[in-house]
């Protein structure tokens, strides 16, 4: 096993995407830097076009008119009865410019496509449609509250423009975590969206520290996933606020797949479906057995050092230099080259718990793997921690849409706007 330990002083600083140092084998159950997305402009147009307005009753606008402090996370809705729907917004600054943004697909309300400024005036037109097909219209004038001194610290281990595996869960992280309580308001402001289109569901990790969305099944080779974690100035109870939105814009790769199976102590890799290479492996003794389940590749490094010399048991100490390292659970499992026991893989289990191949073999993984790409271990003395890495996809589907702070339909939810 290798350890990691989470710099979490840097996370204010940096924002984050999976910035995995690697410090050797140890139980260690820590977590990672993030490097910040980008960031969406809030300029230029509304949604275009206005219909034409018939004789429905004035719209109560939200924020209300005249309204004051209002978080720089508010969307702009209006009261309205059962079937009603907002169909259009114009949101301006006190000097005209306009915001851009979308509608809900549901129609309840209008987001900002980025966070509105602090201490700003912003005046409101709503259009919306009512039951009865009516059109109304109302206008609201509010201002935006100042940037509070207590923010929770946030992260997306996404970066835009990369490539990842067909088992990519997106993963948002808190610091603190957020209470069960504030999870709906803060899972509705999370937004993915892919193509082509795939419904998902969100997850919550127990203490509220992380947050995983994936589909029912393994994402579409080719498929873009665009996410927007929209937290800038959500108010939670614990008097804390979001600190930042974070975006990425990132595509799925050609699918490759690695199955261990502990009784014949062989991988099978497959590319596509297709089986494409047997490789033997030693994994982890009875007294640290690697973890039966479906993992993730975290991190890969073409060469570091797994230095143990803390552990509490002498005989676990060590420092080795290792090569085509892939981190697979933050307790410190991995793929990685070991010359020293080539002369047992494919026959007995030998190692802390990572798996272990030949240096030629894991040459050939590491030159052709993918953060993301998943490794199901099955037949060993120890089953995968949930948390424990990236373990969106150990979980059936019906187990995992049960993590959810809202309500998730049959099959999985369509993208929010």
């Amino acid at each position: 096993m290798g350890r990691f330990a989470r710099a979490g002083g840097l996370l204010g600083a940096l924002g984050l995407v999976a910035s995995l140092a690697l410090s050797g084998c140890s139980g260690d159950s820590s977590g990672a830097q993030f490097v910040e997305g980008s960031q969406p402009t809030a300029t230029g147009s509304a949604t275009p076009g206005t219909p034409e307005v018939s004789s429905g009753p004035p719209l109560t606008v939200s924020p209300a008119d005249g309204a004051k402090d209002r978080p720089v996370s508010a969307e702009i809705g209006a009261k309205l009865p059962d079937g009603g729907k907002v169909t259009q917004v114009t949101l301006t600054t006190e000097n005209g410019k306009k915001v851009k943004g979308k509608v809900r697909t549901d129609g309840s309300s209008w987001v900002p496509s980025a966070p509105l400024k602090w201490s700003t005036r912003y005046t409101a037109t709503v259009t919306a449609t009512q039951p009865d097909g009516s059109v109304s219209e109302g206008t609201s004038t509010f201002t935006t509250m100042a940037k509070p001194a207590s923010v929770i610290n946030s992260g997306l281990y996404l970066f835009d423009d990369r490539t990842y595996g067909v088992a990519m869960p997106v993963v948002a992280e808190f610091h603190p975590g957020i209470a069960k309580k504030d999870r709906a308001k803060v899972q509705k402001r999370m937004f993915v969206q892919t193509d082509p289109p795939q419904p998902g569901a969100w997850h919550w990790v127990g203490n509220g520290t992380q947050a995983y969305y994936r589909a029912p099944e393994f994402w579409k080779p080719g498929t873009k996933i665009s996410v927007r974690i929209a937290l800038a100035g959500i108010p939670l109870s614990n008097g804390r606020y979001g600190n930042v939105d974070r975006t990425a814009t990132a595509k799925i790769g050609s699918a490759f797949e690695m199955k261990v199976t502990n009784s014949d102590k062989q991988m099978r890799v497959y590319e596509n479906g297709k089986l494409v290479k047997t490789l033997p492996v030693s994994l982890g003794k009875k007294k640290t057995p690697s973890s039966s389940g479906t993992l993730v590749v975290m991190e890969k490094q073409e060469a570091t050092v797994f230095d143990t010399m803390d552990d509490p048991d002498p005989a676990n100490r060590y420092v080795t230099d290792i090569q085509f390292a892939q981190r697979l659970t933050w307790g410190g499992e991995y793929i990685h080259a070991a010359p020293w026991s080539e002369h047992v893989q494919g026959r007995q289990n030998v190692s802390h718990g990572c798996v272990n191949v030949s240096m030629a073999n894991a040459r050939w993984l590491f030159e052709r793997t993918k953060i993301g790409d998943p490794i199901t271990v099955t037949g060993t003395e120890r089953q995968l921690a949930p948390g424990n890495g990236w373990t969106a996809w150990d979980l059936s589907w019906a187990e995992f849409v049960k993590g959810s702070a809202l309500p998730v339909p049959e099959g999985g939810a369509g993208p929010a706007v």
